[in-house]
Protein backbone atom coordinates (compact mmCIF):
# COMPACT_ATOMS: atom_id res chain seq x y z
CA UNK A 1 0.00 0.00 0.00
CA UNK A 2 1.74 3.24 -0.97
CA UNK A 3 2.15 5.94 2.01
CA UNK A 4 -0.23 9.30 1.22
CA UNK A 5 0.61 11.93 3.64
CA UNK A 6 -2.06 14.63 5.06
CA UNK A 7 0.25 17.82 5.46
CA UNK A 8 3.48 19.60 3.69
CA UNK A 9 6.91 19.04 5.20
CA UNK A 10 9.89 20.75 5.11
CA UNK A 11 13.00 18.44 6.39
CA UNK A 12 16.29 20.24 6.83
CA UNK A 13 19.42 19.23 7.63
CA UNK A 14 20.23 22.13 10.07
CA UNK A 15 22.29 25.17 10.23
CA UNK A 16 19.94 26.90 7.12
CA UNK A 17 20.84 30.27 6.29
CA UNK A 18 19.73 32.48 8.61
CA UNK A 19 21.46 35.89 7.16
CA UNK A 20 21.69 35.63 3.32
CA UNK A 21 18.77 34.53 0.75
CA UNK A 22 17.26 32.59 3.71
CA UNK A 23 15.74 30.17 0.43
CA UNK A 24 14.89 27.77 3.26
CA UNK A 25 13.11 29.53 5.44
CA UNK A 26 11.40 31.65 2.70
CA UNK A 27 10.15 28.81 1.66
CA UNK A 28 8.60 28.10 5.25
CA UNK A 29 6.95 31.60 4.81
CA UNK A 30 5.33 30.43 1.80
CA UNK A 31 2.76 28.07 3.51
CA UNK A 32 1.78 31.16 5.78
CA UNK A 33 -1.21 33.10 4.35
CA UNK A 34 1.34 36.43 5.82
CA UNK A 35 -2.15 38.30 7.14
CA UNK A 36 -3.89 35.26 8.90
CA UNK A 37 -1.82 32.41 8.92
CA UNK A 38 0.30 31.42 11.87
CA UNK A 39 3.50 29.76 12.78
CA UNK A 40 4.62 27.76 16.07
CA UNK A 41 7.63 27.80 16.68
CA UNK A 42 8.32 24.53 18.79
CA UNK A 43 11.59 24.80 20.86
CA UNK A 44 11.13 21.49 22.58
CA UNK A 45 14.41 20.33 21.66
CA UNK A 46 16.78 22.98 22.61
CA UNK A 47 18.73 23.21 25.81
CA UNK A 48 18.11 27.20 25.32
CA UNK A 49 14.25 27.66 24.15
CA UNK A 50 13.98 31.21 24.77
CA UNK A 51 17.06 32.30 22.96
CA UNK A 52 16.34 30.34 20.18
CA UNK A 53 12.75 31.13 19.87
CA UNK A 54 13.35 34.56 20.00
CA UNK A 55 15.95 33.91 17.07
CA UNK A 56 13.70 32.55 14.48
CA UNK A 57 10.93 34.91 16.11
CA UNK A 58 12.95 37.66 14.82
CA UNK A 59 13.89 35.90 11.31
CA UNK A 60 10.25 35.06 10.63
CA UNK A 61 8.83 38.75 11.37
CA UNK A 62 11.71 40.39 9.47
CA UNK A 63 10.50 38.01 6.68
CA UNK A 64 7.11 39.35 6.86
CA UNK A 65 5.01 36.67 9.08
CA UNK A 66 2.82 38.65 11.29
CA UNK A 67 1.72 35.91 13.71
CA UNK A 68 4.05 34.43 15.34
CA UNK A 69 4.26 31.80 18.85
CA UNK A 70 6.31 30.06 20.69
CA UNK A 71 5.92 26.42 22.03
CA UNK A 72 7.16 25.64 25.27
CA UNK A 73 7.16 22.46 26.61
CA UNK A 74 10.05 22.21 29.16
CA UNK A 75 8.16 19.28 30.87
CA UNK A 76 5.46 16.25 30.26
CA UNK A 77 3.09 18.31 32.24
CA UNK A 78 3.31 21.07 29.75
CA UNK A 79 2.44 19.21 26.74
CA UNK A 80 -1.10 18.56 28.49
CA UNK A 81 -1.72 22.26 28.64
CA UNK A 82 -5.10 23.92 27.15
CA UNK A 83 -3.04 26.75 25.73
CA UNK A 84 -0.17 24.94 24.29
CA UNK A 85 -2.92 22.52 22.41
CA UNK A 86 -4.80 25.53 20.99
CA UNK A 87 -1.48 26.88 19.73
CA UNK A 88 -1.04 24.24 17.64
CA UNK A 89 -5.18 23.51 16.82
CA UNK A 90 -4.42 27.45 14.99
CA UNK A 91 -1.45 27.00 13.32
CA UNK A 92 -0.57 26.80 9.66
CA UNK A 93 2.96 26.09 10.26
CA UNK A 94 4.73 24.00 12.86
CA UNK A 95 8.76 24.20 13.21
CA UNK A 96 10.95 22.01 15.29
CA UNK A 97 13.83 23.45 16.04
CA UNK A 98 17.16 21.66 16.66
CA UNK A 99 18.66 20.25 19.96
CA UNK A 100 18.19 16.66 21.16
CA UNK A 101 16.08 14.68 18.97
CA UNK A 102 14.76 12.06 22.35
CA UNK A 103 13.33 15.34 24.61
CA UNK A 104 11.26 15.66 21.53
CA UNK A 105 9.71 12.36 21.87
CA UNK A 106 9.65 11.82 25.62
CA UNK A 107 7.98 14.68 25.88
CA UNK A 108 5.47 14.74 23.37
CA UNK A 109 4.70 11.18 23.36
CA UNK A 110 1.39 9.88 24.09
CA UNK A 111 0.05 13.27 25.08
CA UNK A 112 -2.63 15.53 24.42
CA UNK A 113 -0.42 17.92 22.58
CA UNK A 114 1.10 15.01 20.61
CA UNK A 115 -2.53 13.89 19.48
CA UNK A 116 -3.23 17.78 18.25
CA UNK A 117 -0.46 17.70 16.58
CA UNK A 118 -1.45 14.51 14.81
CA UNK A 119 -4.66 15.63 14.07
CA UNK A 120 -3.37 19.09 12.89
CA UNK A 121 -0.91 17.50 10.43
CA UNK A 122 -3.68 14.95 9.10
CA UNK A 123 -6.12 18.44 8.77
CA UNK A 124 -3.38 20.04 6.45
CA UNK A 125 -0.88 22.04 8.59
CA UNK A 126 3.05 21.90 7.39
CA UNK A 127 5.58 21.06 10.08
CA UNK A 128 9.24 21.75 9.35
CA UNK A 129 11.91 20.42 11.22
CA UNK A 130 15.57 21.25 11.25
CA UNK A 131 18.23 19.43 12.60
CA UNK A 132 16.89 17.54 15.64
CA UNK A 133 13.66 18.40 14.52
CA UNK A 134 14.25 16.82 11.38
CA UNK A 135 15.73 13.47 12.64
CA UNK A 136 12.10 13.29 14.88
CA UNK A 137 9.47 13.67 11.70
CA UNK A 138 9.95 10.12 11.14
CA UNK A 139 8.90 6.96 12.76
CA UNK A 140 12.26 5.73 13.61
CA UNK A 141 14.96 7.97 14.19
CA UNK A 142 18.61 7.93 15.21
CA UNK A 143 19.90 9.07 18.37
CA UNK A 144 23.25 8.82 18.31
CA UNK A 145 25.68 7.09 17.28
CA UNK A 146 29.47 7.52 15.75
CA UNK A 147 30.42 9.95 13.17
CA UNK A 148 33.42 10.04 10.73
CA UNK A 149 33.91 6.26 11.38
CA UNK A 150 33.35 3.08 9.19
CA UNK A 151 29.93 1.72 10.20
CA UNK A 152 30.32 -1.06 12.90
CA UNK A 153 27.65 -3.86 12.96
CA UNK A 154 25.41 -2.42 16.21
CA UNK A 155 26.93 1.03 17.51
CA UNK A 156 23.56 3.04 16.50
CA UNK A 157 20.99 4.55 18.95
CA UNK A 158 17.21 4.34 17.73
CA UNK A 159 13.88 5.80 18.95
CA UNK A 160 10.70 6.06 17.82
CA UNK A 161 9.96 9.12 16.38
CA UNK A 162 6.98 11.44 15.52
CA UNK A 163 5.83 9.46 12.93
CA UNK A 164 4.75 12.03 10.41
CA UNK A 165 6.10 9.99 7.60
CA UNK A 166 6.84 6.61 7.40
CA UNK A 167 9.26 4.03 5.87
CA UNK A 168 12.31 6.15 6.31
CA UNK A 169 14.96 7.00 8.84
CA UNK A 170 16.59 10.74 8.05
CA UNK A 171 19.91 12.02 9.47
CA UNK A 172 21.04 15.74 9.82
CA UNK A 173 24.16 17.55 9.30
CA UNK A 174 24.99 14.62 6.74
CA UNK A 175 28.11 15.61 5.17
CA UNK A 176 29.33 18.06 7.55
CA UNK A 177 29.62 15.55 10.48
CA UNK A 178 30.61 12.82 8.44
CA UNK A 179 27.21 10.64 8.80
CA UNK A 180 27.24 8.45 5.88
CA UNK A 181 28.58 5.19 8.34
CA UNK A 182 25.93 5.43 10.86
CA UNK A 183 23.04 5.37 8.31
CA UNK A 184 24.22 2.51 6.63
CA UNK A 185 24.11 0.80 10.12
CA UNK A 186 20.63 2.19 10.32
CA UNK A 187 19.26 0.79 7.06
CA UNK A 188 21.55 -2.87 7.52
CA UNK A 189 19.26 -2.80 10.78
CA UNK A 190 16.57 -1.76 8.68
CA UNK A 191 16.27 -2.42 5.42
CA UNK A 192 12.30 -2.18 4.87
CA UNK A 193 13.39 1.69 5.35
CA UNK A 194 14.88 4.30 3.02
CA UNK A 195 17.71 6.21 4.46
CA UNK A 196 18.08 9.75 3.88
CA UNK A 197 20.78 12.02 4.40
CA UNK A 198 20.60 15.64 4.40
CA UNK A 199 23.23 18.38 4.55
CA UNK A 200 23.46 21.35 6.04
CA UNK A 201 21.46 24.62 4.60
CA UNK A 202 19.44 21.95 2.22
CA UNK A 203 16.20 20.72 2.62
CA UNK A 204 13.63 18.17 1.77
CA UNK A 205 10.03 19.67 0.82
CA UNK A 206 7.38 16.39 0.89
CA UNK A 207 4.09 16.56 -0.55
CA UNK A 208 1.06 14.50 0.29
CA UNK A 209 1.73 11.90 -2.43
CA UNK A 210 5.36 11.18 -0.82
CA UNK A 211 7.18 13.02 -3.33
CA UNK A 212 10.31 15.50 -2.73
CA UNK A 213 11.93 17.91 -4.10
CA UNK A 214 15.11 19.22 -2.72
CA UNK A 215 16.21 23.02 -1.96
CA UNK A 216 19.06 24.72 -0.51
CA UNK A 217 23.08 24.42 -0.91
CA UNK A 218 23.65 20.76 -0.54
CA UNK A 219 22.98 17.57 -1.21
CA UNK A 220 19.72 14.79 0.14
CA UNK A 221 21.40 11.38 -0.19
CA UNK A 222 18.98 8.54 -0.19
CA UNK A 223 20.23 4.82 0.47
CA UNK A 224 18.01 1.71 -0.12
CA UNK A 225 18.43 -1.44 1.18
CA UNK A 226 15.81 -3.41 0.09
CA UNK A 227 17.54 -5.03 -2.54
CA UNK A 228 20.41 -6.05 -0.09
CA UNK A 229 21.61 -9.60 -0.77
CA UNK A 230 23.72 -10.09 2.27
CA UNK A 231 25.23 -8.06 5.44
CA UNK A 232 26.68 -9.09 9.01
CA UNK A 233 24.45 -7.41 11.26
CA UNK A 234 23.59 -8.95 14.56
CA UNK A 235 24.16 -8.17 18.01
CA UNK A 236 27.06 -10.69 18.22
CA UNK A 237 30.62 -8.80 17.76
CA UNK A 238 29.39 -5.23 18.25
CA UNK A 239 32.51 -3.36 17.23
CA UNK A 240 33.39 -5.62 13.99
CA UNK A 241 33.12 -3.60 10.74
CA UNK A 242 29.57 -3.90 9.09
CA UNK A 243 29.59 -5.58 6.05
CA UNK A 244 27.44 -5.23 3.58
CA UNK A 245 26.60 -6.35 -0.22
CA UNK A 246 24.10 -4.35 -3.16
CA UNK A 247 22.85 -1.13 -1.45
CA UNK A 248 21.92 1.54 -3.56
CA UNK A 249 22.39 5.14 -3.25
CA UNK A 250 21.08 7.66 -5.36
CA UNK A 251 22.32 11.94 -4.46
CA UNK A 252 20.20 14.53 -5.18
CA UNK A 253 20.73 18.34 -5.64
CA UNK A 254 18.77 21.59 -5.62
CA UNK A 255 15.13 20.89 -7.44
CA UNK A 256 16.47 17.00 -8.14
CA UNK A 257 13.20 15.37 -7.27
CA UNK A 258 12.44 11.52 -5.34
CA UNK A 259 9.23 9.42 -5.03
CA UNK A 260 9.19 8.03 -1.95
CA UNK A 261 7.17 5.02 -2.96
CA UNK A 262 8.42 4.25 -5.67
CA UNK A 263 11.70 4.12 -4.44
CA UNK A 264 12.90 6.30 -7.72
CA UNK A 265 14.01 9.73 -8.56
Amino acid sequence: MEEKLQGDLIIIGGAEDKKGEKSILKEVCSRIDKENGEIVIATVASGVPEELGFQYKNIFQNLGVNHISILNVREREDAFDNYNIELIKKASVVFFTGGDQLRITSLLGGTRLYKAMKESYESGCTYVGTSAGASAMSETMIVTGPDEESPKKCTLKMAPGLGLIKGVIIDQHFAQRGRIGRLLVGIAENPQSIGIGIDEDTAMVVDNKAQFKVIGSGAVYIIDGSEITATNVSEQNQNEILSIFNIKMHVLKKDDKFDLNRRTP
